[in-house]
């Protein structure tokens, strides 16, 4: 039997709320052993180098960044990780359909 599929958009900036709450829900779905795609969008790509989710992508989780959203903060994609993947929209899409539950935190 395969791992159940998680897809989790995050949209918020470094100091919002849901950027904890984010990084536990995906903490806990990675010792449970779910598949784990994470969505870094908008404001969301300010997250990009904290340590937290380097640490989940470390153990397994895959994680997707906005290029565009990248371009459009001022966030530089310089030496990243090689397990970070930047993307566009399209992705996006294609983590909803082939997820078995989706959560956006906008």
């Amino acid at each position: 039997m395969s791992a159940k599929k998680f897809g989790i958009l995050l949209s918020t900036p470094p100091s919002h709320p849901s950027v904890e709450t984010v990084a536990q829900l995906a903490s806990e779905a990675l010792t449970e052993g779910i598949d784990l795609y994470l969505y870094f969008i908008d404001e969301g790509v300010k997250n990009l180098r904290d340590h937290r989710y380097v640490e989940l992508v470390g153990r397994g989780m895959k994680l997707f960044v906005c290029a565009y959203g990248c371009q459009q903060h001022g966030v530089s994609t310089d030496a990243l990780d090689s397990r970070i993947s930047l993307c566009g929209l399209v992705v996006l899409s294609n983590i909803v359909n082939g997820c078995d539950r989706f959560l956006a935190f906008t």
